[in-house]
């Protein structure tokens, strides 16, 4: 009888990894939205938004055997998942992967794509009109958006705020300060060293002012709050013995599980495995996610198969300052405009994902 896997949560980790198991199980993907949200190009859809209708990517042609089931999980357990409706999908082995959260319109506060696209037009108007911006947090979406609005109108007066003295503290030097230097040039002003005080939201953007921790006040028409990423943990909470680290992201062993549970495994942005919260970081789990599962539907033994290890210090990220622009660190050297706008710039993986949900990209 054929192994059945359900996983919970279809962004980058949980859409491709039922995919490569599509042919060799019975899958089962379980996320509430109908479409992929690709998190990149929302970046940039704030100031083109003719670019959302390819970074919102329809489910219904990603697997060929299995099946996607458009309904939240309300409860896991060792038999399989119980759905909002009462619905229970039974499973040999369940993966968690619910992913993360941050502002509107980066990704989505609910699962209606209706409620984000209008969210999306609803900001670049008001970005459109707005001739001050400031962004809260210099993380990669908030260095991304300062670089894609500075290249799109170079007319606004943009400014990046970070409580760290520099951009990309935990990575080598030369990734930051040649980011920074090349946002000074395209005229946006950093404030580095310097957390924001009264934030009147943390998950969409508004007008107002700006205090900072020196007592400095800045007035701005619009500002964008992206002080980083928050794990979608609550399912796994409710698992006994399960711990959180930083960012509400759950603690794992060294093969990805969170509880006593031995057929539960959590993966992505939702586990603190020792990986970044990127796409690029989390994507090393795919692999690992694929050999140690079949490895277990081949009768094997989890605590017999490696263990995950994590990129750590060597982990890489690309950051791009619009479509021609950016650096990137790769493993062993900062790379510059080119490799950063042929690797991620130019196209956002946009074909990438198109591809992988079996959607013709236009």
């Amino acid at each position: 009888m054929s192994q059945k896997i359900a996983i919970v949560g279809g962004g980058y980790v949980g859409a491709e990894l039922a995919k490569s198991l599509d042919d060799t199980v019975e899958v089962t993907l379980i996320e509430p939205r109908s479409h992929f949200v690709h998190a990149p190009a929302m970046i940039r859809a704030v100031v083109d938004p003719s670019l959302l209708d390819r970074a919102l990517i329809p489910y219904d042609r990603l697997l060929t055997n299995g099946r996607v089931i458009a309904s939240k999980a309300k409860a896991i357990d060792a038999k399989g998942v119980t759905l909002e409706d009462g619905t229970r999908v039974e499973a040999d082995q369940i993966v968690v992967a619910t992913g993360s959260g941050n502002a509107v319109p980066f990704k989505p506060q609910g699962s209606d794509i209706a409620d984000l696209k209008a969210d999306n037009q609803r900001i670049h108007q008001q970005l459109k009109a707005a001739q001050s911006i400031g962004i809260v947090g210099a993380g990669a979406v908030g260095t991304e958006l300062a670089g894609e609005i500075a290249h799109a109108m170079p007319d606004k007066q943009v400014t990046l705020i970070s409580s760290d003295d520099s951009l990309f503290p935990t990575m080598p030097s030369k990734l930051g300060r040649s980011l920074a230097a090349k946002l000074r040039k395209a005229g946006v002003t950093l404030i580095l060293g310097q957390m924001a005080e009264n934030l009147k939201s943390l998950t969409k953007p508004y007008t107002g002012p700006l205090q900072l921790a020196d007592g400095s006040q800045h007035d701005f028409d619009l500002i964008f709050p992206v002080i980083g990423s928050r794990a979608n943990s609550e399912l796994l909470e409710a698992l006994a013995g399960v711990e959180k680290s930083t960012a509400n992201r759950i603690k794992v062993d060294p093969w990805m599980r969170p509880s006593a549970l031995p057929n539960v495994f959590a993966a992505g942005d939702v586990v603190d495995a020792g990986d970044a919260m990127t796409i690029v970081a989390i994507s090393r789990q795919l692999p690992w996610l694929k050999a140690t599962l079949t490895g277990v539907v081949e009768g094997k033994t989890v605590e017999d198969m490696k263990p995950y290890k994590p990129w750590g210090s060597k982990a890489l990220i690309l950051v791009p300052l619009g479509p021609k622009q950016g650096n990137s660190f790769l493993g062993f050297f900062t790379a510059g405009d080119f490799l950063t706008s042929k690797m991620k710039g130019a196209d956002l993986f946009l074909q990438k994902y198109a591809k992988l949900l079996n959607q013709s990209e236009s």
